[in-house]
């Protein structure tokens, strides 16, 4: 066969002599120890052949009595049915889960079977109310597409995005900021070319919630980042909310509250209306303020003395301008400045910081949470190793609280892509 396999009853070649290489009758062969056969013949044919043309001279051979066969059958293959092939993997699809906030918005890529993040990208911030809607569009294109690379922009089934702004399900779908959220998210995807059966638009409280280890229903949410907001979770959908009323009407213990109460303190300390801080000269390098207007180093520890009446006015004179052209929310830039001031033992940016550990609690206990409940927190201030975290914990220690701190949504925006392609499909 063209393959080089047997073909079945084939009997193999064995090195054979000529039948007229007999020996002499003389020296005739016992039948065990015959002479090999041509191929294809057997024994006793090939003493047949010596018997009918004889050497001269030579004495007819003794006829061998028929031995075995001079060629070794090979064994015939049993047939087998052909086995099926294996069928192809079928190429892997994916879920985009999205964390838009105040200050950022992080888009995440996960297979939709499970496993952890497998691509990742970020953008400006995501708050569906405060951010314009061609601006956060624009966001959600920078972050997915860093997250979700061209060549698997096709196989995305599913995409869920959290959003700061944005109301919950149980508010309907007319409701202001998820409907601008959805007009921006759906304007991203079809500029990425991404044409998921199932695209989701939820609150971040929604999406922090489901980012807990095990994808709880139910319990207690608290995010705490650029905004505050806590919430009662039944079935993943808020059932009452604490907070949340934004940097102009409340947010209290947030980045902006913590930021603005920094400024408000400088401003203070500049007129005589407050005591000495680090705060003051922190802020003043946070801003770009020049040096000539700023307290010397050590101001706060060692008091008022060496920052004159004219550099406090100077100072004054640029802080206000430098804060006001900027878009109010940007007050919660300055958030991680009192924290490394309040490391470092100033008695102002503690004392900021321990007011805003008391406005969280405040908010998460305004839910009359239950002893034993879960409490899940994320955001700047509460994430793992947030610096609000363990005066917060502190603060709600009496309330029995089970307090399990996550990085940000995009886990819980991953989940719930997965459930809702779950459900559709």
């Amino acid at each position: 066969m063209a393959d080089g396999s047997p073909v079945p009853g084939r009997w193999s070649a064995v090195d054979a002599r000529p039948a007229a290489n007999a020996r002499p009758a003389t020296e005739a062969r016992p039948a065990t120890d015959a002479a090999p056969a041509a191929p294809g013949w057997s024994a006793a044919g090939t003493a047949r052949a010596a018997d009918a043309a004889p050497a001269a001279g030579v004495a007819p051979p003794v006829r061998a009595s028929p031995g075995p066969a001079a060629c070794t059958p090979i064994p015939t293959p049993t047939p087998t049915a052909h086995a099926t092939p294996p069928a192809a993997t079928p190429a892997p699809v994916y879920v985009v889960g999205i964390d838009a906030g105040g200050t950022r918005t992080r888009a995440v890529l996960a297979e939709l079977g499970g496993g952890a993040v497998i691509g990742e990208g970020a953008a400006g911030p995501g708050n569906s109310l405060t951010v314009p809607g061609p601006l956060l569009a624009d966001h959600l294109v920078e972050a997915v597409a860093r997250a979700v690379p061209e060549a698997l922009r096709g196989r995305v089934v599913a995409v869920a995005g959290g959003f700061a702004g944005a109301g919950h399900q149980g508010q309907g779908a007319d409701e202001p900021g998820r409907l601008r959220a959805g007009a921006a998210l759906s304007a991203a995807l079809a500029r990425l070319g991404v044409t998921a059966a199932s695209v989701g638009v939820h609150s971040d409280i929604e999406t922090t919630f489901a980012a807990a280890p095990g994808h709880p229903a139910d319990g207690l949410v608290l995010v705490a980042g650029t905004g505050a907001v806590a919430a009662r979770m039944t079935g993943r959908v808020p059932t009452a909310t604490s907070g949340g009323d934004g940097w102009l009407l409340g947010d209290d213990g947030a980045g902006f509250w913590i930021g603005r109460a920094a400024v408000r303190a400088a401003l203070r300390a500049a007129d005589g209306r407050g005591g000495p801080t680090a705060l003051v000269r922190a802020l003043g390098r946070d801003l770009g303020l020049p040096e000539d207007v700023l307290p010397p180093e050590g101001y706060g520890a060692s008091g008022a003395a060496g920052w004159s009446a004219e550099r406090r006015t100077a100072y004054r004179a640029r802080l206000l301008p430098a804060v006001m052209d900027r878009a109010p929310v940007r007050l919660a830039d300055h958030a991680p400045m009192v924290v490394r001031t309040a490391e470092d033992k100033d008695a102002v940016a503690v004392g900021i910081l321990r007011q805003a550990a008391r406005h969280l609690a405040d908010t998460v206990a305004a839910l009359a949470p239950r002893p034993g409940e879960p409490l899940v927190a994320t955001g700047g201030l509460l994430a793992p190793e947030g610096p609000l975290l363990p005066p917060l914990t502190e603060r709600l220690a009496p309330l029995g609280l089970t307090v399990t701190p996550v990085a940000d949504g995009s886990p819980g925006a991953v989940a719930l892509a997965r459930l809702a392609h779950g459900r559709s499909g």
